[in-house]
């Protein structure tokens, strides 16, 4: 039976709960804000403030379509507030100096909240003895709306919101972190999808240096939005609601905002971004990379093999997509490369026994377009400054009758060793072979958070080099490739706009 533990932090005295195998802290405050106001600390508090229960979400609409239950995901159910800035701390223990790994959701900027079941840091923190910290920052309209009209003064803040929240975590990580058996020396942030995009932004801000010792970046390449672009945005949001300028969205509902903003944004793509506001970001993400940002960070990173597949459920049409379909989704992208491209995916995939129907091409250049290709320009640029390591996933879910593969998000479980939690066998398998795979997965990730090396001497994943792109396939035998299926992410890669 679990029991409440109470230990002392810089901050004031925290109730948490002893379950039996770790002890849990949820719903720690780490920073307040105001709305589109840049985060402060949390101040410190008198008696013993209640740690039992994660803490309300940040405001967001209902849960996309996804191919799995929306709560693994998403915190359904969850109160939801804009005093949403609050971390739950998983330990073996408060005594020693542990790793601390602290994850970064994803979920579009749009959703999610780290209390999801998904996210349960408990296996990791025992097998690896680590603390494991997951966090809440803002989303949405609320979390990246961009507008010089929201600066309160000359030189503060109108953009960013969610990674300044990040950033406070950081801090708050490096304050604390030791009264809950962590190390603040040995920090690594690890994200998945936004999760990771909005890491590569802060590493490229500078503003978490000294905060951050090693990244793990899953599916997701830098992206950041020009102020320009993002001001429009805003100023459509304000015409939208009705109210006379981006200032007075202030006054307006965190409800109208959340149910307005999938509204306002571009015709493709995600409504909201890091935005290159002058401030925290100086110029593009992949720039600030590229010139040594993040020189010194060591830098674990990688994709699955079908990602865009996890969309299958949100666009039943391109499951059955024909030829004539196929061409003409794709020549709004690639115009008159697009037959080149479909050849040679349709020829690369049924030479690897691969399906290869023009369903099958859509989501595999879906998958290299967006994901792929942009994840391996980055590790190239920061193999310059920093080692890194790539990998590649590609164990696929026997969900949809295995036509999901290996889908985006699907490494997840496998990471945090969810899989064998009810309800999700469905989707990740179960068995001897998934166990395997999720114990050694969860010890590459806890060998690099440990050491920067997410194997031992003797393994043949070693550093990766642009010239020879060394890449972990992580499946049911796990092995180490040069340049896997190179040919396919060259011909997107050589017509997709850098």
């Amino acid at each position: 039976m679990a029991e409440l533990v109470a230990i002392e932090t810089g901050l004031g005295r925290l109730a948490g709960v002893d379950d039996g195998r770790v002890l849990r802290f949820s719903g720690v405050p780490y920073a307040c804000a105001g709305r589109w106001q840049a985060p402060r600390p949390t101040e410190p508090w008198s008696g013993v403030l209640d740690a039992s229960a994660p803490g309300p979400v940040a405001p967001q609409s209902d849960a996309a379509a996804f191919p799995v239950p929306a709560e693994w995901v998403v915190p359904v159910g969850r109160p939801q507030s804009e005093d949403c800035l609050s971390l739950n701390v998983v330990t073996p223990g408060v005594d020693g100096a542990r790793p601390v790994l602290v994850w970064v959701h994803g979920g579009a900027f749009l959703g999610g909240g780290s209390s999801a079941r998904l996210y349960d840091g408990a296996e990791l923190a025992t097998r690896g003895d680590v603390v494991v910290i997951t966090i809440n920052f803002r989303l949405g309209a609320l979390g990246l709306l961009a507008h010089p009209a929201l600066a309160e003064t000359d030189e503060g803040a109108f953009a960013n919101w969610a990674l300044l929240d990040i950033v406070q975590a950081l801090r708050w990580v490096s304050a604390n972190a030791a009264s809950f058996g962590g190390d603040p020396a040995n920090v690594t942030l690890f994200g998945q999808s936004t999760g990771s995009e909005a890491i590569l932004a802060v590493l490229a801000s500078r503003a978490a240096d000294g905060l951050v010792r090693r990244v793990i970046l899953q599916s997701g390449p830098p992206r950041a939005r020009s102020l320009e672009d993002a001001a429009q945005i805003a100023e459509r949001l304000a015409h939208h609601l009705g109210v006379g300028s981006v200032a007075a969205l202030r006054d307006v509902p965190a409800t109208a905002i959340v149910e307005a903003q999938r509204a306002v944004g571009p015709r493709v793509g995600l409504p909201f971004l890091p935005v290159i506001d002058g401030r925290l970001l100086d110029r593009r993400v992949e720039a600030l990379l590229a010139e040594g940002a993040a020189a010194g960070i060591p830098v674990l990173a990688g994709t699955t093999r079908d990602e865009w597949r996890w969309w299958a459920p949100r666009d039943p049409a391109a499951l059955e997509l024909d030829s004539d379909a196929l061409r003409g989704r794709l020549a709004a992208r690639f115009g008159a490369a697009t037959d080149e491209i479909i050849n040679v995916i349709r020829c690369e995939r049924a030479a690897a026994g691969e399906p290869a129907d023009a369903s099958d091409v859509w989501f595999a250049v879906q998958t290299e377009a967006v994901f792929r290709v942009e994840t391996i320009r980055m590790a190239d640029a920061l193999a310059r400054h920093t080692p890194v390591h790539v990998y590649l996933f590609a164990w696929r879910s026997p969900a949809m009758d295995g036509w999901l593969g290996a889908c985006h998000c699907l490494e997840i479980p496998f990471i945090f060793g969810t899989h064998h939690l009810r309800g999700l066998s469905a989707w990740t398998g179960t068995g001897p072979e998934i166990a395997r795979l999720s114990e050694s997965m969860m010890d590459s990730w806890l060998n690099f958070a440990r050491t920067g090396q997410p194997a031992g001497a003797e393994s043949s994943w070693r550093t990766y080099d642009p010239g020879r792109r060394r890449t972990l396939i992580i499946a049911a035998d796990q092995t180490v490739v040069e340049a896997p299926f190179d040919a396919e992410r060259r011909v997107v890669d050589e017509h997709l706009p850098h």
